[in-house]
């Protein structure tokens, strides 16, 4: 316990809460600023499993706000999974920790077994709905989180005794600003990691989370605290009385998506596959340009965009936002 001493004379969690964290689970989805500010947190605080997925690549754009990625990473295009686990593992050898390579979607709804908390570090609402649903349906709670430009918000989310995430659809802001349009400071991400990272401790160590939605401008020093405990509705689809999870029935994710922060489309087969880089390389060898690959993906320019193909055939589309040109490309070089 020596290197988690510190942490155990705070009387909230103490030696018998520090117990209780190494034998926790948390599932963080995205590895992007928060996934990365929140998993290095929740690793050294002694995480017992930490289990991260993400569906990108690390590249340059990246190093400036999310932490656990290094020149390297980006020089490799390591995914970020891959790199994630990579650092975490350097970080505390005596924790487990497992790095997916993918979309969060139904297929993987088995690995919520043994499950004690789901961290959100996604830039995409599709996303976070989906989270609410497999949450709802196998009682897991979870910490919702969002940051853009210098403003940030988390709230945390209790199945059967909170509202959820529909139910706060009208509370929660929204108001189309992305990363790709408006940008995002370090020092927000850090916040709303912090949040959610002092909200996942308490829950594992107490069983318990606040009933608060806090919401924040770093740059302008503005704070919100709104309780949403009242808010719960009996008729809502993912958490009412008749709970119908809508969007555990819907088709897995998108084919296409044009991905935040980036001049990028996400082409994803509707049946997961896959595929031999080895192959495909061979055959693209004489017809584009700057091919690269490495044990996970390869990529390639061509049509004057950049192809990143990952072994599982999803693929991104860098230099174009035209989701029906991302398409033609990804079925003329790589097969429909």
């Amino acid at each position: 316990m020596e290197r988690y001493s510190r942490q155990v004379l705070f009387a909230p969690i103490g030696e018998e809460g520090q117990k209780k964290l190494l034998s926790s689970h948390v599932f963080i989805v995205g590895a992007g600023a928060l996934g990365c500010a929140s998993a290095e947190m929740l690793a050294r605080a002694g995480i017992g499993k930490i289990t991260i997925i993400d569906r990108d690549y690390v590249d340059w754009s990246n190093l400036g706000r999310q932490q656990l990625y290094t020149e390297e990473d980006a020089k490799l295009k390591l995914p970020k999974a891959i790199a994630a686990k990579n650092h975490l593992e350097r970080m505390n050898s005596s924790i487990s920790v497992e790095g997916v390579v993918g979309d969060f979607s139904i297929e993987l709804e088995g690995m919520m077994n043994g499950v004690d908390l789901i961290i959100d570090g996604t830039d995409n609402f599709e996303t976070r709905f989906f989270i609410n649903d497999l949450a709802m349906k196998y009682n897991i709670p979870w910490i919702h989180g969002a940051v853009v430009r210098s403003y940030g918000m988390s709230v945390s989310i209790l199945p059967k005794k909170g509202p959820c995430l529909h139910c706060l659809l009208e509370t929660i802001p929204s108001d189309g600003m992305t990363c790709d349009t408006v940008g995002v400071i370090s020092p927000a991400v850090q916040m709303v990691a912090s949040f959610q990272v002092a909200e996942a401790l308490k829950y594992l160590v107490s069983g318990e989370v606040s009933e608060q939605l806090v919401s924040f401008d770093v740059w302008k020093r503005e704070h919100s605290i709104v309780n949403v405990s009242s808010l719960k509705k009996s008729s809502c689809p993912s958490c009412g009385e008749n709970p119908t999870y809508p969007y555990l029935s819907m088709e897995n994710g998108l084919k296409t998506a044009v991905l935040c922060g980036r001049n990028t489309v996400q082409i994803r087969p509707q049946q997961k596959q896959e595929i031999s880089l080895s192959s495909i390389r061979n055959r693209l060898k004489p017809v584009v340009g700057e091919l690269k690959e490495n044990p996970y993906l390869i990529s390639f320019q061509v049509d004057g965009v950049q192809v990143v193909l990952f072994k599982d055939g999803r693929a991104f589309i860098h230099g174009t936002k035209e989701e029906e040109r991302a398409k033609a490309i990804y079925q003329r070089y790589i097969g429909a």
